[in-house]
């Protein structure tokens, strides 16, 4: 019982070091950009040695994916919970509603976002991982634009409920960049709506049906 006890104290610790090491090298991240980010300055704001950041991450690129894994399960859950409410049909205007307003938007995680994509870009191997973890945000809105097929149609310009999805992320993907250079939130929201609307119907914010 005294191992199982010591053990279960061990796992909580690292829980919590891991996530003090994430919190702080995402407020590192934002304020100095990826790139110009050492390992030392993550534990010295996490307040741990060297030692408890190679326990727990191999590198600040791994720590990055945690990080990345963390908002992209997120966003998944954001968009998939505001898209479940419809039957098996799909009111598109109602669910862009949704998505919309609950969809995380957060101006320092877009800093810091950018700031790996442009590292990724130029090193094949992280941008291969980097296109996996945003797969998985594609594939929710895939999904659920897969089980409304047959009651809800979409443009057909778009092709497959997977070209769907990519105009849809491509959208927000948009739009965040420019909430990275006006830092008006609501205007990226209000402009995320519309162009989701636009994209997903036949403009006139009611599905397309022919």
């Amino acid at each position: 019982m005294a191992v199982e006890g010591t053990t279960g104290r061990v796992t909580r610790r690292r829980v919590r070091t891991r996530a003090n090491l994430l919190e702080a090298a995402f407020s590192v991240f934002a304020a100095k950009g990826f790139g110009h980010v050492s390992i030392e300055e993550v534990c010295e704001a996490a307040g741990y040695s060297r030692g408890a950041f190679y326990s727990n991450f191999s590198s600040l690129d791994e720590l990055f994916f945690a990080l990345y894994r963390e908002r992209a399960d997120l966003i998944a859950e954001q968009v998939s919970g505001a898209l479940a409410l419809d039957g098996p049909g799909l009111d598109v205007p109602a669910a862009v509603d949704r998505v919309t307003d609950v969809l995380l938007l957060d101006r320092d995680w877009l800093l810091v976002k950018t700031d790996f994509l442009v590292h990724a870009a130029r090193d094949p191997d992280v941008a291969r991982s980097l296109l996996e973890h945003r797969a998985r945000l594609r594939q929710a809105i895939a999904d659920r634009l897969g089980r409304a097929r047959g009651h809800t149609a979409l443009p057909a310009v778009l092709g497959d409920t997977d070209g769907a999805a990519r105009a849809v992320v491509a959208a927000y993907d948009g739009v965040t960049t420019q909430l990275l250079l006006d830092r008006d939130v609501e205007h990226a929201r209000a402009w995320l709506k519309q162009l989701l609307t636009a994209l997903l119907t036949d403009g006139s914010g009611t599905p397309d049906q022919n």
